[in-house]
């Protein structure tokens, strides 16, 4: 494999060890994104002269036997959203496109303090708002495995970057899949960690001062060791709880036959596809093999219904309260100008969730209750493995959102119960690693998620490491080979 796909942590020993240069290093992946990214569309803010100057500051400093940390001279791409002194932050909305940051996120100042060298930022959809990354300042990002399909939302620039080689780490949020559905979709690694435990400040919509209800900021990487890794260098108190202190557990297991699995391979009313229900079912006989304890049937306390309801509904008011008014109001409008018959949950949700304190009030006792459920189901349980996603990376599909449908196997589903496997997880803070399980018999890469109770981030993490050992992990897609 070229040194294009190699691990943060690899690519990060080779200049400590010195075998590459920083400034080498940062030069190669400049060339690929040069001779590679057009199609794909990836990288849309570059800034590599900024770039290549810090990666000679870094080479210096090791000259003069100095280290800045574990990502010394690590050449990477952030998410778009976050914000990067003096580069655009802009959310794909084209009122934003010259919104210049004034300072970095907390998480991009994190992994600079760790030696971590940014060359840019990548593409997302508008307003972070879509399984898809096209947005009308930047365009539309393809997905490396095969440019006329998505590379998911709306951390996609991120994932598609990653998995052609352009990048050696990357950063992305989720509030419904936007770190998981990428890394599913492009065949890497991505973690959504528990809800609260990596500060969020440098990554709201400009003009908030506050990241959205159910949102959290994460790692998408091509080895799970560097999700570790990065969890290490961004977790913790942010800057408004300085009175509490981060003492996330580390895992216990070093084998898989130590870990109890639950198995979730569907759910009645939001269908998967087959081969995606075949690759749950492979992961399952590999655990069983391996000697972990493994469940089909095992399942929180918890009525699926009301949990789906309230994660929608809980969405719906995150999204309306972390965009402008004018924005909300106009899609509010779309939503309204539909009949009943026509209107999927989402736009249901949209036009009749009154969100007032009252209302989520309510929404926050049913959320808890679900956390409850959850917290005793994981006291037996160590992992739960469903899908992410119900099919792989489907054609890029710019129609009307509201109207928008999904092929299963043939059979035609609303867009919006794509969310359903990001939501069951996403709407009670639980933390979820996804993993890829290798290419379908389209080509297309195909990704699980690995769940595990709030705040057991590095058992999720180091749960794939140990299965990408019996499964393998990431694979180069084909065409991006030096």
């Amino acid at each position: 494999m070229t040194i294009a796909f190699e691990s943060a942590i690899s690519l990060a020993q080779k200049i400590k060890d010195k075998e590459i240069s920083s400034k080498e290093l940062t030069e190669y992946f400049i060339n690929r994104i040069e001779k590679y990214d057009e199609p794909i569309n990836a990288v849309v803010v570059r800034d590599f002269d900024r770039a290549l100057e810090a990666a000679v500051a870094a080479d210096e400093k090791q000259a003069k036997g100095g280290r800045l940390g574990p990502l010394h001279g690590l050449p990477m791409t952030v998410k778009e959203s976050y914000n990067i002194a003096g580069l655009p932050t802009h959310w794909g909305i084209e009122a934003l496109k010259d919104n210049i940051a004034q300072t970095d996120a907390y998480y991009v100042t994190q992994l600079k303090r760790a030696g971590a060298v940014f060359m840019g930022k990548t593409n997302v959809p508008v307003s972070l708002s879509d399984f898809q990354s096209y947005n009308p300042v930047y365009g539309t990002t393809g997905n490396p495995w095969d440019v006329g399909r998505t590379p998911g939302g709306s951390s996609g620039g991120s994932a598609a970057a990653l998995a052609a080689g352009f990048t050696g780490l990357e950063a992305g949020s989720d509030i419904g899949g936007s770190i998981r559905n990428p890394a599913h979709f492009c065949g890497v690694f991505g973690h959504k960690p528990t809800y609260g435990i990596v500060p969020w400040q440098g990554h709201e919509l400009p003009g908030m001062n506050k990241m959205a209800d159910l949102a959290v900021v994460g790692p998408l990487a091509r080895a799970p060791e560097d999700l570790t890794l990065s969890m290490d260098l961004v977790a913790g108190a942010e800057p408004l709880n300085t009175g509490w202190k981060l003492d996330l557990p580390r895992t216990n297991k070093s084998s898989l036959k130590e870990f109890k699995v639950a198995i979730w391979n569907g759910q009645d009313g939001f269908p998967v596809s087959q081969e995606t229900g075949e690759r749950v079912e492979m992961v399952a006989e590999t655990l069983a093999k391996a000697g972990a304890t493994v469940s089909t049937t095992a399942r929180p306390q918890i009525d699926i219904n009301d949990s789906w309801r309230t994660y929608i509904a809980l969405l719906n008011g995150a999204l309306s309260a972390s965009v402008p008014p004018d924005q909300y109001a106009a899609m509010a409008e779309m939503a309204a100008s539909f009949s009943d018959d026509d209107l999927s949950d989402m736009a249901v949700s949209i036009r009749g969730t009154v969100q007032d304190h009252k209302t989520w009030n309510g929404l926050e006792n049913h959320r808890t209750g679900l956390r409850l459920a959850w917290q005793a189901f994981f006291k037996d349980w160590d992992i739960v493995i469903c899908p992410q996603m119900p099919t792989s990376a489907f054609p890029h599909d710019h129609s009307n959102f509201f109207t928008r449908k999904l092929i299963v196997d043939n059979q035609e589903i609303d867009y919006m119960q794509q969310l359903f496997w990001a939501g069951l997880t996403g709407v009670t803070y639980l933390p979820s690693t996804v993993f890829p399980t290798g290419p379908s018999k389209e080509g297309l890469p195909i990704g699980l998620q690995a769940v595990g109770g709030e705040f057991m981030d590095y058992q999720c993490i180091d749960f794939t490491r140990l299965l990408a050992d019996e499964i393998g992990g990431f694979v180069a897609p084909p065409g991006f080979e030096d």
